[in-house]
Parts: C-alpha cells; sequence; structure tokens
C-alpha cells in the first residue's frame, strides 16, 4: 500500500506575487529523433532539438511544462509546416494562450556526388522550422549551409595564390508555398565560391579548389546572390540571408546580412 502524502495542489495556478503577465514560457532543448520530409527520398530520420512557448497571463503563477513535451510527442513521426499547425494550435487550447511559438532544429542530410569522381557522400546542414501562432499562423524554414568563399581582394593583389575559408550561409524565409531544403541548400553554394563535400578524391579537389578560384566572394556577394534569387522567386514572401566567413588569415570574421519584406513592398 503506498503512503500517503500531503494532497497536491496546483501551485502553477495561484496567483503571483507580481502580477505581471510573461511574453513567453515553455521549454527549450528537448530532443527527440522525429521524421521529416526528404524531397527525394519522401522522409529522413534524424534527431531534432525542440524550444516550445506560449504566453502568460498576470493572472497565473507559472504553466505546466509537462504538457509541451505531451503535445509534442504525437506529432514526432510526421513533422513538417502542415503539423506544426496542429502543434501550435493545440498549444494554444491546452495552455489557454493567444500565442504559442515553436522551433524545431535539427540536422538534416543531403546526398551528393563529387564533381569529379562521383563519389557520393552526405552533406550535414542544419535545418530549423520556425513556427509562431497570433491569431493566425505562420510558418519559416531556416537552413544554415556550409560553403567555401575565396576573397576577391586577395586574388587581385597577389602575384600568386589567394586566402579562402569556410563559411556558413543562413537562410530564412517564409513562403506561400513549400520551399525544400535541397533548394536552399542549392541557392546558397552557387552563391558562394564553391560548395563543400564531405568525400573528395584528388580530381574532385583539383574541381573545387580551381572552381572557388574562379568564383571569388566577399561575404557581401553571397548574400546579395541569395537575395537576388529569393526576390525572383513568387513563392516567399519574407527572407533574411547571412553569411559568415571563418576567416583564415584574419583572427576576425567577415559577415553580412540582408532581411527583406516583399509584402511590405508590394503594399506601397
Amino acid at each position: 500500500m503506498a503512503a500517503k502524502g500531503k494532497p497536491q495542489s496546483d501551485v502553477a495556478n495561484e496567483r503571483p506575487a507580481a502580477e505581471i503577465p510573461i511574453d513567453r514560457v515553455g521549454v527549450k532543448g528537448v530532443r527527440l529523433p522525429v521524421r521529416v520530409l526528404d524531397r527525394e527520398r519522401e522522409h529522413q530520420d534524424t534527431i531534432a532539438t525542440v524550444d516550445m512557448s506560449v504566453d502568460l497571463p498576470a493572472r497565473f503563477r507559472g504553466t505546466h511544462m509537462s504538457r509541451f513535451v505531451e503535445v509534442l510527442y504525437g506529432y514526432r513521426d510526421n513533422v513538417n509546416y502542415r503539423t506544426m499547425a496542429y502543434i501550435l494550435r493545440e498549444m494554444v487550447g491546452r495552455f489557454d494562450a493567444a500565442r504559442a511559438h515553436l522551433v524545431i532544429g535539427f540536422p538534416y542530410f543531403i546526398y551528393k556526388a563529387a564533381p569529379a569522381s562521383a563519389e557520393k557522400s552526405f552533406l550535414e546542414v542544419r535545418a530549423r522550422f520556425i513556427g509562431d501562432f497570433v491569431d493566425r499562423y505562420s510558418f519559416s524554414l531556416g537552413v544554415t549551409v556550409p560553403v567555401a568563399n575565396l576573397c576577391p581582394c586577395s586574388k587581385d593583389i597577389s602575384d600568386a595564390g589567394a586566402h579562402s575559408q569556410r563559411g556558413d550561409v543562413y537562410v530564412e524565409l517564409e513562403s506561400r508555398h513549400i520551399v525544400w531544403i535541397e533548394e536552399v541548400v542549392a541557392w546558397a553554394e552557387e552563391a558562394a565560391s564553391a560548395p563543400l563535400f564531405a568525400l573528395l578524391k584528388r580530381e574532385d579537389e583539383k574541381a573545387v579548389t580551381e572552381l572557388a578560384y574562379g568564383r571569388p566572394r566577399f561575404v557581401e556577394d553571397v548574400v546579395r546572390n541569395v537575395a537576388e534569387k529569393l526576390e525572383r522567386d513568387k513563392r516567399v514572401r519574407s527572407y533574411r540571408v547571412e553569411c559568415t566567413n571563418y576567416e583564415s588569415i584574419h583572427q576576425h570574421d567577415a559577415y553580412a546580412a540582408i532581411a527583406r519584406d516583399k509584402r511590405e513592398r508590394d503594399k506601397k
């Protein structure tokens, strides 16, 4: 027979000492296996890190954290922009909230062939599904793509060679219709000096090195190149593009960003 404890009260529903509404309260860093859509292979199994939050009225001292995980676990086998709408709406209902926020971040792998040998390997990119519910549902896709960039200035002033660096291109966009992670990766790689690969033979290294040397790029060039594609894509409503080069001969890094809301411009 279980020992009797003291009655369990719902402390979270008590009045707080300071009755101030909280913008976001929830859980961060929840890790779990998920299944996401894959353009080439229908789906991909990966490990996600999830942040979930809702607003909290001033009259409540706290929220019920376990409910976030309960809601999330119901959708772990089918994570996409449609199911995120259901998750957010369920969060709003379960917590009697006006706003809900959800970020699902995960490594995503693209199977790609090397440029000369055609040897195939997996490129890892970092993807994020970002969902918000405030009167209506909004969804944004974020993808961080590793690239290589060769400095135009270094090439111009040097008698031999030019310094190059690895970089990250981050693209975050809100769209009318689905934009695949693979599309974002292609845009970022085309904008940079050269793409990266997990596996390269000697002939591939030659091809990638010469490609980068023939396409020198500043971080400013990269963000402009990606933004140009996003401006032309009628699916895209708003976007943010960032490029960071992890400099090879400087102690600092180089950075550039462009953010645009095409809906605001279209109103004018």
